[in-house]
């Protein structure tokens, strides 16, 4: 295992790392004035769509796709270091196409799509010209247990007819989101329970497609990116905007699922570092009782514990990213699970420190701490919550300890 950035990657490095010092951290304070601003939160926030033009011209568009013509080629283990940039401050995956849930629907739909899907969701996808969702979570039933989802998605003829409600359906609510990728079952009685669901484009003019309302996280809207409930009511779509067909939609789940979580764990590894790094200045800067924050054993010590946990998920990040390049989304479960669980846990606990140095302050939306934390808090149930991770991760470690069957209970299975 060689982790060193290859020349690639470290000019991409360079030119991001430029990009942020020009125009990233600079407008910072911008995008906040624009949203306080805004009249309508959920319209595009003018500064991100300005820096659009800029990062193309620089080359730093749709860096996420690996292996294909439309993106930059990067593997997951090259592509993660650049994640992690972009973690430093929240709305700047956007400004490089590089934001969720966009990347992973064009990562299905450059996947498992048709050339029809390609040529009217991918291509415009690619360009920035519309944006995505993602609808799997259901309110009703207990959705870390995919199995459970109850959407139905009948044949009826040419076309399959919807019915079901979702929530936390992320980028429902941009006014630019013309389509969502729904799970939903096709075949119910199925006793294969992980061949009942199938994936199904569905546009966003579709009649009987409604958003219900709005998703806070922690009394924030999270404005303008957003969560949505949503209802299907007989929505009815061609045939031809199934995935890959019937009863996979499992299986499109784990191709999808995989390199976002990657994503994920490498943007808060990011934010981390940033969190970090507020928190060493403030440490130098404030004097309660005399001496600096820095001077406090207790302020030294979480400082030290931080450089510790947020290298620990870097190297544990991307050697999941290295078991995927080489052996597979599948193969590479496990350490998928082990980032999931260890990523959004220390984020949370290297943000609170830093909440905890800044006081009150750290509360406010002076210092960005606050949605830091929120993020990292809720990255604990996103793609699944760390019990879930867990178990996995348990039974595989079991596996290897029980004895092999023998012949009489294979034969009774």
């Amino acid at each position: 295992m060689d982790f060193a950035y290859s020349e690639k990657v470290e000019q991409l490095r360079a030119r991001l790392l430029a990009f942020f010092d020009e125009h990233i951290y600079p407008n910072e304070q911008v995008y906040k004035d624009q949203m306080a601003s805004a009249k309508d939160r959920w319209q595009p926030v003018p500064i991100v769509e300005a820096l659009k033009p800029k990062a193309k011209a620089a080359g730093l568009w749709n860096l996420f796709l690996p292996e294909s013509d439309h993106g930059a080629g990067l593997t997951n283990l090259e592509y993660a270091p650049l994640a992690e940039i972009m973690g430093r401050v929240g709305w700047s995956s956007e400004v490089f196409n590089c934001s969720a849930p966009d990347t992973g629907n064009m990562e299905t739909i450059e996947r498992y799509g048709t050339e029809e899907h390609k040529e009217r969701w991918l291509r415009p996808l690619l360009e920035g010209e519309i944006r995505s969702c993602f609808a799997m979570t259901e309110p009703d039933v207990a959705s870390s247990d995919a199995t459970n989802i109850q959407t139905r998605i009948t044949r009826d003829g040419d076309h399959y007819v919807i019915n079901g409600r979702k929530w936390w359906s992320s980028g429902a609510l941009d006014p630019r989101c013309a389509v969502f990728i729904v799970m939903g079952k096709t075949a119910p009685d199925n006793p294969d329970r992980h061949r009942q669901q199938s994936m199904i484009l569905v546009p966003r003019d579709a009649p009987g497609l409604s958003i219900v309302r709005y998703l806070p996280v922690f009394g924030f809207d999270d404005a303008p990116h957003g969560h949505a409930e949503l209802r299907f009511e007989n929505v009815r779509v061609p045939v031809s905007n199934i995935l890959l067909g019937e009863g996979r939609g499992f299986e499109i789940a784990q191709g999808r699922l995989g390199p976002g979580r990657i994503h994920h764990c490498m943007r808060a590894i990011g934010m981390a570092e940033r969190a970090l790094e507020k928190m060493c200045r403030r440490a130098l800067e404030r004097r309660p009782f005399g001496k600096t924050l820095a001077e406090q054993g207790v302020t030294r010590e979480r400082i030290a514990e931080a450089r510790i946990m947020i290298d620990q998920c870097r190297l544990l990040t991307l050697h999941a990213a290295w078991r995927m390049d080489t052996a597979g989304n599948k193969v590479a479960r496990k350490e998928i699970a082990e980032i999931k669980v260890a990523a959004a846990n220390m984020a949370c606990q290297v943000v609170d420190m830093a909440i905890q140095a800044h006081g009150g302050g750290g509360v406010t939306s002076d210092f960005g701490l606050a949605e830091m934390w929120r993020y990292a808090r809720t990255l604990r149930l996103v793609d699944g919550p760390d019990e879930v991770h867990r178990d996995m991760l348990a039974r595989l470690e079991l596996n290897q300890y029980k004895p092999p069957k023998t012949e009489a209970a294979r034969a009774a299975e």
